[in-house]
């Protein structure tokens, strides 16, 4: 059982890579939009499906199903949610960003701002990815890859041996396995090979997500899939509400103030995310791509959500229980030892191969993004503004793995945190928020002045971070959600820099040029599609909410 599950992960991994590199070993790598924006080549679908499985990963899979373990059905707002802020994504930010022709999101705030702001928003983009993101991703995905193979196990010998736990030996192996491979996809291929790899590996693994929920509810349900519905809804007739509670991690109110902030900021400027939208051949390619994101996002729940509802049925009292031959399980368990229970070896190999193209995809987008960021924001900016194509790449490759390498020695470091992807979320408002108010307040307004962004930026990002970490204001800010926070410290921003645009306006209105980069006709079917499925995240929200939970 073991060697058919190594070995057809082994063989899954070797055909995606081969494959990956015959598509595009001809692409160009040596110019600096060939290598970070794939040569404003990338078309609707190779958008959609990097974008999907960049989102895709086992922060999601891993951390949203472990969500659902613990709080149920209402963590699906991270998914079903997000379907709005994609739509605004294709009618409003998108045209601008495009149409402006910049490789990031802090040029374009130096278009619309200045230089400082550009160099602030760059610093916080490269800060955040290094010491946040890339540790986090590849945390969650040694996690996810050593429950479902079951590394520490097949490692307890040599962990004996070495005088390690087998959990911690198998998390540093696989960080370390799964840093390196995905350093040499960023950083010898370029976007474009990101955007392939993430398509094909994208469309093996929404289908493996599938296939896991319908095994584990047939499993459930003694063979039968409507007898496993059936029998969760008897189980935890509670915990399918789509209306989370005060007592979960994402009441119901949040909604409307920092949940649906963080996703605007994750799906519309978000440097990691929205470079292969900026990477569109055409206005008309991207919001296909955009708006397809959206569509699939909506089954996001089936194999998101379901599995640790599922979970919480079969290994609620494994899970946070004593330990098991030395393994202490949490909720970031749930999701793989569901994997290991319902799938056949060869199968949990393929799909494991496929959770392994999934978190590649999320760290070396990641990278990538940082090495653009790096090198268009600092090294162009600062170090050599004449630097050619081929610098801007050399420098980009030396400092992804420079990148890569903390990445790898940080991410160990979070295996004390019970809840990475509330986590993840918490700690991403800290620059989420302020960025996000400052790019919204450039884009709706025209008089506002670069002071205003100047100050905002750092402000807000002092502000968020003295109320989750300083005594004191931290006990004010408890008393609140983390997200009734960030909501209203995003509100004080824009109000701060409306203010300072009317007391002190720029001389004249920003005038945004088209710089002709790409195509801009809009595709004619982007508002009717964006309007449909707007309508059906109301009717997903309203088909499972049950108010009666507030009286």
């Amino acid at each position: 059982m073991a060697f058919l599950t190594v070995a057809s992960f082994l063989l899954f991994t070797a055909a995606v890579a081969g494959l990956t590199y015959r598509l595009t070993r001809d692409d160009d790598h040596s110019t600096a939009a060939g290598y970070f924006l794939a040569g404003r080549s990338l078309t609707f679908p190779l958008i959609a499906g990097s974008l999907l499985l960049t989102n895709l990963s086992t922060e999601q899979l891993v951390g949203l199903n472990g969500g659902a373990f613990k709080d149920g059905l209402c963590v699906m707002v991270w998914e079903v949610v997000c379907v709005v802020a994609l739509v605004l994504m294709a009618w409003f930010f998108l045209p601008r960003f495009l149409k402006s022709g910049v490789a990031t999101v802090p040029d374009y705030l130096g278009l619309r701002f200045d230089e400082t702001t550009r160099l602030i928003a760059n610093v916080v983009f490269l800060v955040a990815y290094v010491a946040l993101l890339l540790p986090v991703i590849l945390y969650t995905g040694a996690a996810g890859m050593n429950s479902i193979l079951d590394v520490p196990g097949k490692l307890s010998g040599v962990a004996e041996a070495v005088g390690m736990a087998p959990s911690t030996l198998a998390l540093w192996a696989v960080v370390w396995a799964v840093g390196l491979i995905g350093s040499v996809y960023a950083i010898f291929g370029g976007l474009r090979t990101v955007a392939v790899s993430d398509t094909i590996n994208g469309v093996f693994l929404f289908t493996g997500g599938l296939l896991v929920s319908f095994l584990a509810l047939r499993h459930f349900g003694d063979g039968s899939v409507g007898d496993g519905l059936a029998r969760l809804k008897a189980e935890q007739p509670a915990r399918l509400n789509s209306l989370g509670t005060s007592e979960t991690s994402v009441p119901f109110y949040t909604i409307f103030s920092g949940i649906f902030l963080i996703n605007l900021f994750y799906w519309t400027t978000n440097q990691q995310i929205i470079q292969r939208t900026l990477a569109a051949s055409s206005l008309a390619e991207g919001q296909k791509g955009v708006l397809l994101t959206g569509a699939l996002k909506l089954l996001g729940p089936l194999y998101l959500v379901l599995p640790g509802l599922v979970a919480f049925s079969l290994f609620g009292d494994l899970i946070d229980g004593e330990p098991v031959d030395g393994v202490q399980y949490t909720n970031a368990d749930a999701y793989g030892l569901l994997v290991r229970e319902v799938l056949p070896a060869w199968l949990t190999g393929f799909f494991a191969a496929a959770l392994l193209g999934a978190v590649l995809s999320s760290f070396n987008s990641a990278l990538n993004a940082t090495c653009t960021l790096f090198s268009y924001g600092v090294y162009k900016r600062l170090v050599a503004p004449d630097a050619t194509d081929e610098q801007l790449v050399r420098v980009g490759r030396r400092v992804g793995w420079a990148f890569a390498v903390l990445a790898m020695l940080g991410a160990p470091l979070l295996a004390q945190s019970e809840q990475i992807f509330e986590y993840l979320q918490t700690m991403n408002a800290i620059y989420f928020i302020p960025i996000f108010a400052v790019v919204l307040v450039g884009m709706l307004t025209r008089r506002v002045p670069a002071r205003a962004a100047n100050i905002a930026l750092p402000l807000g990002i002092a502000v968020i971070t003295a109320g989750y970490f300083v005594p004191g204001l931290s006990d004010v800010v408890a008393e609140m959600t983390g997200f009734q926070f960030v909501g209203t410290v995003f509100m004080w921003l824009v109000v701060l820099m409306l203010i300072l645009g009317e007391v002190a306006p720029r001389e004249t209105e920003f005038v945004q040029e088209d710089v002709g980069a790409v195509d801009m006709t809009p595709w004619r079917g982007a508002k009717p599609a964006g309007l449909a499925l707007i309508a059906a995240v109301l009717a997903i929200y309203a088909a499972f909410a049950d108010f009666s939970v507030f009286g």
